[in-house]
């Protein structure tokens, strides 16, 4: 409590000017003294208040099932960390330097769907809108609640369920990039992260804890992780395995460079104790110094017959293009995949809510009414 009063009164101050700057642009947006565009085609911003990580990528991952089945989908990222600036459309000769990590995981996800990056969302899709072939129908914008330079058709916040905006504190007290009062330009609410037997009455008390508005949607959604995949499935004869051939012997060196890799954990409980964490910061670019650091560690566990080194979908792309990984390392890396549920048996809601806004806001409909409901 002590320590928390003088954080409080350290970055006070500096919280309540961050607070007046973010406020004064949002005002500027709202009074129309700086400028929003709006496209004309469907545009759905997925982004959230906090400056942690919510599940973003997994929940646009979602998006992309849901409607790619029927129309040619874009995602437009910033491209966190590239080295790159400027538009870059992703291709298989693109690398996490060029567009970033979780662009590159999309890509390689979803190689049908146009990936690209430009820190000018506006520039961004205005450039999407030139391709020819295939001609886009509807714009995902990953991580773009702050970017209101685009007025978009649909916006979707998201907020940690072990971290609510509700809960928290403006940068650099807390973790919040504006306001609390940024709830209001969203259409949709999703709690993300939930644990899966989550209580009804634990909803309800969310619910009232958010505040939000009537015109606002709110869901709960939560990770399913699925069978590890290989890393390097040129180094190993085993490609693929299911999470429950794990067993309470076997030692897992879990390597994460994102936000909060406590879920990832609580899952790998299930099934093994013990588990050994080697984290890094969010959006690491891993170096030949990490990659003996990892060896040192792997080197560690008892059992190397059965220990593995897993990793997530986003660390697993940036350890993929590292020269200095040895034949050992490649053999035993495993990423862990993940794809979002949502609870209350409220997913059919969320997606006829998607595809009637999209539907109604397309220039062609392609996606027939009485599959709004389909399953991504």
């Amino acid at each position: 409590m002590n320590e928390n009063l003088s954080l409080h009164k350290i970055f006070g101050p500096l919280s309540g000017l961050y607070q007046i700057v973010t406020d004064t642009r949002n005002k500027c947006f709202d009074c129309g003294i700086l400028k929003s565009k709006r496209f004309d085609i469907p545009v759905i911003s997925i982004g959230n208040l906090a400056a942690c990580g919510t599940g973003k990528t997994p929940h646009t991952e979602y998006l992309i099932r849901l409607l790619n089945q029927h129309m040619k989908v874009a995602v437009l990222s910033r491209g966190y960390k590239r080295k790159t600036k400027g538009f870059v459309l992703a291709s298989d000769k693109s690398e996490t330097t060029q567009i970033g990590d979780e662009p590159y995981q999309m890509h390689r996800k979803f190689p049908n769907t146009t990936i690209a990056v430009d820190e000018s969302r506006c520039e961004g899709i205005e450039q999407l809108l030139t391709i020819k072939s295939p001609q886009i129908e509807v714009v995902l914008l990953d991580d773009a609640f702050q970017h209101r330079y685009v007025k978009p058709g649909l916006s979707i916040l998201l907020t940690d369920y072990h971290r609510l905006f509700s809960n928290d504190r403006i940068l650099p007290v807390g973790m919040l990039r504006e306001s609390k009062q940024g709830k209001s330009r969203a259409q949709i609410v999703i709690v993300t992260k939930c644990p899966h037997n989550i209580k009804p009455i634990e909803c309800n008390i969310i619910k009232q804890n958010l505040k939000l508005f009537p015109y606002q949607h709110l869901f709960f959604s939560t990770f399913q992780y699925k069978n590890l995949r290989a890393v390097f499935p040129e180094a190993t004869s085993k490609k693929e395995l299911q999470l429950t051939t794990l067993t309470s012997e076997d030692e897992i060196l879990l390597v994460t460079g994102i936000a909060s890799p406590a879920p990832m954990i609580e899952e790998l409980r299930k099934y093994t104790s013990h588990i050994k964490l080697l984290r890094f910061p969010d959006h690491h670019q891993f170096t030949k110094k990490d990659v003996e650091e990892i060896e040192k560690q792997y080197q560690q566990l008892k059992n190397k017959n059965t220990s593995l080194i897993i990793t997530t979908e986003k660390d697993a792309v940036r350890l993929k293009n590292l020269p200095s990984l040895n034949q050992t390392l490649k053999s035993n890396i495993y990423e862990l995949p993940i794809e979002v549920a949502f609870l209350q048996e409220k997913q059919q809601e969320f997606n006829i809510l998607i595809t009637d806004y999209v539907r109604k806001n397309q220039r062609n409909s392609s996606i027939p009414p009485s599959e709004d409901a389909h399953k991504p």
